[in-house]
């Protein structure tokens, strides 16, 4: 697999992976909540961080991470790849050639707390709203 740079002319599929990747895993937001977090993503989150993405032999986006200071403030897998180490391909990549020591994660995606913990993450604090306000509480873990 291979970690590819990122263009903004694919944010629009990274868009479609981030909404595929949370309707499968994010069971807690609603489609109000998906649809007040799309403009936001594509139009300030994509082109404030750095991103990496793994495609298939095709030429599509399977996952794509964003790192901005030390964080991952992004990862998603599409959700037809995961289990496929996508995820924990370009998780290894931030952390190793981006830096990635950090990241906040929905405590209401056990899948994920449970992901970034195999990948020697620890839990050192938890907010009870996300960064928005919104009331999902968000568990602050480190390397």
């Amino acid at each position: 697999m291979i970690v590819d740079n990122v263009l903004p002319e694919h944010y629009v599929e990274m868009l479609n992976v981030w909404e595929n990747s949370v309707r499968a895993t994010h069971d807690f937001i609603t489609e109000e909540d998906i649809a007040f977090f799309k403009p936001i993503i594509i139009e300030q989150a994509f082109p404030a961080v750095t991103l990496r993405c793994v495609k298939n032999e095709s030429g599509s986006i399977l996952g794509f991470v964003g790192i901005h200071d030390s964080k991952v403030e992004m990862l998603f897998i599409l959700n037809e790849a995961r289990g496929q180490s996508v995820g924990k391909v370009l998780l290894q990549y931030a952390i190793a050639q981006l830096g990635a020591t950090k990241v906040d994660v929905n405590e209401q995606n056990p899948l994920a707390v449970g992901f970034y913990e195999h990948m020697g993450f620890k839990i050192v604090s938890r907010s009870p709203l996300d960064e928005m306000g919104k009331p999902f509480p968000i568990l602050h873990m480190t390397l």
